[in-house]
């Protein structure tokens, strides 16, 4: 009796472990990775979703909620979208862009610039106020779970960290008015670009 337990006990502990080895839990990712790619790309009439982002605090207070779908109602708002905070191109080129050009986005009715990254809302204050964005004016929302980057079908799904696809949007009470993807060159996506077409 005692062996067969001790037997029983062996056969469960196994099957328990395989469930969490590497191999079956790449096998579930990929699965999931796949299905969620099927989203389609976000596109010009587009209702943006209604998802709750994080905005980091000063002083390493808790980050506070924001629904997109709240913040945005009603207004003519900019979103850009980078793949990683302090990364060299987001730094040097994307952001800049969009911090230089705030007068001539509000002088085009555009009310908020809104910057988004997979990155978690410490990160993301911390990069707002040391680079000069949160000064400009433009909000910096995190989009830890990717849940935002999923729906819009520009999710770069990893094994380390899923992140964002570089984009940049015009939304007017929520819906999409201009699209720029970073497919051909990622300076579409730069506010030049996106003036351009206001």
């Amino acid at each position: 009796m005692n062996v067969l337990f001790r037997f029983l006990l062996v056969s469960a502990l196994a099957t328990f472990a395989r469930s969490f080895s590497p191999h079956t839990s790449a096998a579930v990712y990929r699965h999931s990775s796949t299905s969620l790619k099927m989203t389609a790309e976000v596109k010009v009439g587009d209702k943006l979703p209604s998802v709750v982002l994080k905005e980091g605090q000063a002083n390493y207070e808790s980050p506070k909620d924001v629904n997109l779908g709240d913040l945005i109602k009603g207004k003519k708002v900019a979103i850009f979208a980078v793949p990683g905070a302090f990364t060299p191109g987001c730094s040097k080129s994307h952001l800049p862009s969009f911090i230089t050009a705030q007068d001539e986005l509000k002088a085009k009715g555009v009310e908020l610039t809104i910057c988004i990254a997979t990155n978690d809302a410490y990160v993301m204050e911390a990069w707002g106020r040391t680079s000069g964005g949160s000064d400009a004016g433009i909000m910096f929302l995190s989009d830890a779970n990717a849940e935002l980057s999923r729906a819009l079908g520009l999710a770069i799904e990893s094994d380390v960290m899923v992140r964002t696809k570089r984009f940049s949007l015009i939304a007017d009470d929520g819906v999409v008015t201009h699209y720029f993807s970073s497919a051909e060159q990622s300076s579409d996506t730069w506010a030049p670009n996106v003036l351009a077409a206001l």
